[in-house]
This record gives C-alpha cells, sequence and structure tokens, in this order.
C-alpha cells in the first residue's frame, strides 16, 4: 500500500457509497471538496489542483478517459448522467488513461550531472559522447538536444557523477506504449498497449487509471437483474479469510450468485491439454498457454509470428461465463479480477458483461460496512478440480495441464513468469528455435497473484492460494 493507492481506493468507496445511495448525480460534484477541504494540507501545489486531479481519477471511475473531455467546465454530475444512460456498446475499449493534471513532476530528462563532478582534467564523459552532447566548465553540462539517452557518458565517469533518473511508467512498460507528447505528459497507444498494467502500479502519482464498470455493475444489481460474479481462483489469496466467506461477503454486495472460475479453469485444464497433444502428433515445435489477455494483446499487436504457437483454447473466464449463460440466459456477468488485462478482454467475450477489479470489490466492501472476517461461510462446490484453483500463480496452469495427460514426461516446460523487454525477446526467439514444447506465459511474476489491482501481498496470497486448494482436496478424500 501507497499514499496513491490509497486514495484511489477511498476514491473508488466513496463513488461506489454514492451508487449504493442512490444519490451519485445529486452529490458526486462535491466529492473532490470532501476529499481535499480547503484548510487540509495539500500534497501537490494547492487544493485546487489536487481537486483537479480528483476529478479527472472520477471520471475513469465513471467509465471515461480523460481525453472524453469536450467541456473542461462540465461538472462530474453531466459525466454521471451520461454514465447510467450508457450502453455496453458505446463503452470504448480503451481502457487506461492518463490523468493530464497528475503527470506533472517526472524528470523530462534522463541522464542528469549530479554535484559529484569534479570537471576533471581527462573530461571521459565528453569524449565517451558521439553526440557533442557534453561540455565542461566548472562542471560536466548535458545538452538534451542533442542527447539519445545513450548511457556513454554514465559509464565512462570515474565518478559515477552522471545518474541514470527513469521516467516510472516508462521504463515499466514492455512494449514502448507510454511516451510524453508535446506537452511533456505521458500518452497511451492504444494500438500498442497491451493492458499489461504495469505502468499504471509504476507512477507514483496516481496519474494512470483504468476504466470501471462500477456503475453498471452497481445499478444492474439496484435493478434487480440476476448478477452472477466469477471469482478468479486468485481471490482466494486476497482478504486472509477463507474463500467461503469471501463467496459470502460478495453475495452481501447483492450479487444473484457467486461462482468459482476454478470451475471454468478445470475445462481449460481439460482442452489445453487435449489440443497439445493433438499439435504434437501433428507435428508442430511447442504451444504456449492462453489464459493471460496481456500475454494475447502481446502476440496480436507485437508478435503476430507468434500467432500459430499460442492456444485457441479459451480462458477459465470465458468456460465460466458460457457455464453462467447456459443456466441462466438473463444473466449479467461479472468476472472478478487481479488485472486491468481482464478488461480488455470483454471486448472479444460476448459472454462477460462487465469486470470489477480485487480493489474495487475490497472499496465496495469499506462502502457497505461488510466485514469479510464475521461473514458465515458459504459452503463451497466440491466438484471443482483444485488445479484450477492454482492457476492463480505461476507453474499453475502447466501443473494443471501436467496431471491432467497420461504422460506428463512428455511435456517440456517452459514457465514465463513476467513480461519484460528482455522476455519479449527471449519469446521472440523461440519462433525460430523454442528448447521446449509447451510455454506458460504469465504478465506479472508470480502470475495472478501479483496483478496490477491485487491487494494482499503476492508471496502470502500464493500460500494462501496453495494452502486453500490443498484443503479443499483433503476434504474430497474425506
Amino acid at each position: 500500500m501507497n499514499n496513491a493507492k490509497q486514495i484511489r481506493r477511498d476514491l473508488i468507496s466513496r463513488v461506489a457509497k454514492l451508487l449504493e445511495d442512490r444519490t451519485l448525480v445529486e452529490k458526486i460534484d462535491r466529492l473532490p471538496l470532501e476529499m481535499r477541504p480547503r484548510n487540509q494540507k495539500a500534497i501537490r501545489c494547492c487544493c485546487h489542483k489536487e481537486r483537479a486531479v480528483l476529478k479527472y481519477r472520477t471520471m475513469a471511475l465513471l467509465g471515461f478517459n480523460t481525453t472524453d473531455e469536450t467541456d473542461e467546465l462540465m461538472p462530474l454530475s453531466e459525466y454521471a448522467k451520461q454514465a447510467e444512460k450508457r450502453t455496453k456498446e458505446q463503452y470504448t475499449p480503451v481502457q487506461l488513461t492518463v490523468v493530464d493534471e497528475a503527470c506533472s513532476s517526472c524528470v523530462r530528462n534522463n541522464y542528469i550531472v549530479s554535484n559529484l563532478c569534479r570537471a576533471c582534467v581527462a573530461r571521459p564523459c565528453m569524449y565517451a559522447c558521439k553526440k557533442d552532447a557534453i561540455t565542461v566548465t566548472d562542471k560536466a553540462f548535458i545538452d538534451h538536444d542533442k542527447c539519445v539517452n545513450c548511457g556513454m557518458c554514465k559509464e565512462a565517469c570515474p565518478f559515477h557523477a552522471i545518474i541514470y533518473q527513469p521516467i516510472p511508467c516508462e521504463e515499466s512498460c514492455p512494449v514502448g506504449a507510454i511516451k510524453r507528447n508535446e506537452n511533456g505528459i505521458e500518452y497511451i497507444d492504444d494500438s500498442k498497449c497491451i493492458y499489461c498494467g504495469k505502468c499504471m502500479v509504476a507512477c507514483p502519482f496516481g496519474a494512470i487509471m483504468e476504466k470501471s464498470f462500477l456503475v453498471e455493475i452497481i445499478n444492474s444489481i439496484k435493478e434487480g437483474k440476476k448478477v452472477v460474479a466469477m471469482v478468479a481462483p486468485a481471490l482466494a489469496g486476497q482478504f486472509q479469510v477463507d474463500m467461503g466467506r469471501m463467496i459470502t461477503a460478495i453475495k452481501e454486495l447483492g450479487f444473484y450468485d457467486v461462482i468459482e472460475v476454478a470451475r471454468g479453469a478445470n475445462e481449460t485444464t481439460r482442452d489445453e491439454a487435449k489440443e497439445f497433444l493433438e499439435r504434437m502428433e501433428d507435428g508442430e515445435p511447442f504451444m504456449t498457454t492462453s489464459c493471460c489477455p496481456a500475454w494475447v494483446n502481446l502476440v496480436n499487436k507485437h508478435m503476430p509470428e507468434m500467432k500459430p504457437f499460442v492456444s485457441d483454447t479459451p480462458s477459465p473466464m470465458v468456460y465460466t461465463a458460457r457455464y453462467v449463460k447456459a443456466n441462466m440466459p438473463d444473466a449479467v456477468t461479472v468476472f472478478v479480477a487481479p488485472c486491468v488485462g481482464k478488461r480488455s478482454e470483454v471486448y472479444r467475450t460476448p459472454e462477460v458483461d462487465y469486470v470489477v477489479s480485487f480493489e474495487e470489490i475490497g472499496s465496495w466492501f469499506m462502502a457497505k460496512n461488510i466485514d469479510v472476517m464475521k461473514c458465515e461461510p458459504t459452503e463451497l462446490d466440491s466438484s471443482i478440480n483444485s488445479d484450477g484453483r492454482r492457476f492463480a500463480y505461476t507453474n499453475g496452469v502447466m501443473q494443471s495441464v501436467k496431471n491432467y495427460v497420461e504422460h506428463p514426461e512428455a511435456i517440456k516446460d517452459i514457465v514465463i513468469s513476467g513480461l519484460d523487454k528482455a522476455t519479449i525477446r527471449t519469446l521472440k526467439g523461440y519462433v525460430k528455435s523454442c528448447p521446449g514444447n509447451f510455454v506458460e506465459v504469465m504478465s506479472c511474476a508470480g502470475g495472478c497473484v501479483n496483478g496490477c489491482d491485487v491487494i494482499a501481498n503476492p508471496r502470502v496470497a500464493t500460500r494462501q492460494v496453495d494452502n486453500f486448494a490443498k484443503s479443499m482436496e483433503e476434504e474430497k478424500k474425506d
């Protein structure tokens, strides 16, 4: 937890409370003023800027991009009215938005000369620079109009006086989808973005927000629709309580039913194992998993040469949504997700109506004063194979498939835990020569337990998910 996350969760909780009380339109304009009163010490330059930042962050929670603003004087209440009338078809698929007002404090240049510079006679930094961007008088100076950020001067300096100062969001993006525009504000190129959420986590100013479906979800519940929550396996590690109490707490939010997506994960395991064996019989060199949406987005947008090797098997979310729709055709399906990637998957999955994040669920509990610890546990579905519950962490998918096939030794596994520039280069190399025949790819290091919208320590969450899976296996034996 950090202060930027704390502010975001407070904001989500307040918006959820207004939706629950059906006072969103009437009271939302006062929300930035209530969160940043005039007499409270400002974190930024003044309360007025902080209120502006809160306005744009609230727009994201209402399902808008900051670029949707056509009139700066339009109040939040007008956006709230539009959000309440909006249909799913009118909801744009761009899921991440940069709050301009909040994105203003990062350095514009990566290499900076510190006070450690001794203006030495050798001038190694000058001679290392191939662009003549460095001059030295009483201290080295970098002309950033000439500098190409190669870093040769930093390597050459014997005093370590030249430092590399990264821009956190740009540094974290594995595909170069976020860059500064001509005004020095970061811009996300949707044609490149894979929705891994790494930039949102990295930004220390809380300037990157994901759009929310909260308005649609809560209003659907208020309208009496059969809204079904489909909970990702990683949820079992988030709130330090058993899954039975977690499901009860979600039902208390107003959901008609709560289904474990581990059910769908079992189907993914079955079909992915079958597909793997068929591909190997056909002489294909290898196959990769397909359940991580950021990985699928990466292939579709940046690695078309890898597309033939990605499994065609749908994700656990898709199988679970199909199960819900088959049994309740009029149900509104809501996936409870650990990451923004799943929001992007909705747009190629007609069976899933909306997504709500772990972070939003936690803030929603606060809005409704639900104490998860005090909830009575719901009886869990004993028919679910716990291999599906282990999809939440790295190697979980691989182990599930190995446990399913008759000859697991035939699987020469490779596990990619976290997408970054280095692992992407490695994956591109597999097209020509792959050292294994089955590759599990997870965008987040450690798996879904470390998604951009989780609220628990990933190591603790992994342990808790594994303990949950083991306890359910023991119950089956008894």
